[in-house]
């Protein structure tokens, strides 16, 4: 397990707990008293330190290398081999930072669509870091198209740091592709559940991100810019990053309390990273529960309700 600077305290506690059960094991000594009372010391320093996170720190957890990624949920919400990833937008090729393909959670049948970091170097720049292509994003609406088809709802997971910003993207139509995914998603005639799993940024992440239930783990954030980016647009540099995040109000609670998304889905104890089986189990449920509720609404109504959801988001001004 790898910690960011602002963990120290919940790695120090762990790592005596963990010394705690080994020497029990080894030692045949009952250590039951003290691992009970340093697990409830852990508990209580991850709850004290988890409330009153920074939107900075939080932007820290949405990118922690243990935070589990798209495939990893996918793998681990639909039954055992029958996840089928499909490739290729059928034009350019096929983008490794967009993965779909058909799937089943108990007997029904779902279409899964994600943005994949990698986990180590190698595999990140085989992912380009889960930024992707314009052909990912065209990649991402064939599979919505198919899933139209054969009347499967749409499972996304949005995790990207943006789009990729090469001048071989923008050659390929970067902005026509996210734009044309925006716009064919409004009217997709089955239900789609996006799960804002860790980073949301900007358009990269909007490719894939309009849905019917739009949801925010604790610690993903979700904006139109990164607060590097921001500080460096406002300051020439990443200095105050810290100052952005808190600025562009991009936390999952934000975002909520601006009737942004639909709800801010609680992670386990220490954050997605710390228990990744007990945070494939929450998003498990939720997809579950938000099909139910999706699955009984018509298809007019589905497509119109979904239109409201965005027309209502803002305000105008019409005073002038």
């Amino acid at each position: 397990m790898e910690y960011l600077d602002f963990e120290k305290p919940i790695q120090e506690i762990y790592d005596q707990y963990i010394n705690c059960l080994m020497i029990e094991k080894k030692s045949g000594i009952d250590m039951k008293e003290v691992c009970f009372q340093l697990k409830r010391k852990l508990e209580v320093t991850i709850k004290k330190l988890h409330s009153k996170l920074t939107p900075w720190q939080r932007v820290q957890l949405s990118r922690h290398p243990n935070r589990p990624y798209t495939l990893d949920y996918i793998y681990s919400i639909t039954e055992k081999n029958s996840f089928i990833e499909l490739h290729g937008d059928r034009y350019i090729g096929d983008d490794k930072a967009i993965v779909g393909g058909f799937g089943k959670i108990g007997k029904n049948t779902f279409m899964f669509i994600g943005t994949q970091k990698g986990k180590n170097t190698k595999d990140r720049q085989y992912r380009r870091f889960g930024m992707p292509n314009p052909e990912g994003y065209r990649k991402a609406l064939r599979l919505m198209k198919l899933a139209e088809k054969f009347r499967k709802p749409i499972v996304s997971f949005v995790d990207t740091p943006g789009a990729f910003p090469g001048i071989e993207a923008e050659e390929r139509g970067q902005g026509e592709a996210i734009g044309k995914n925006i716009y064919e998603m409004m009217s997709i005639k089955v239900p789609i559940i996006v799960l804002i799993i860790g980073e949301g940024a900007s358009g990269g992440a909007l490719g894939i991100g309009i849905g019917d239930k739009v949801s925010m783990m604790e610690n993903s954030w979700y904006s139109v810019i990164s607060p590097e980016s921001c500080s460096t647009i406002l300051w020439g540099n990443w200095k105050n990053k810290e100052k952005s995040a808190e600025s562009l109000k991009l936390t999952a609670e934000d975002m909520y309390q601006l009737n942004l998304v639909d709800e801010v889905i609680k992670e386990p104890l220490g954050g997605a990273h710390f228990c990744p089986e007990k945070a494939y189990q929450i998003i498990k449920k939720k997809v579950i529960t938000y099909y139910k509720e999706l699955s009984s609404i018509r298809e007019e109504e589905l497509i119109i309700d979904r239109k409201n959801k965005y027309i209502a988001i803002g305000f105008f001004n019409d005073s002038f």
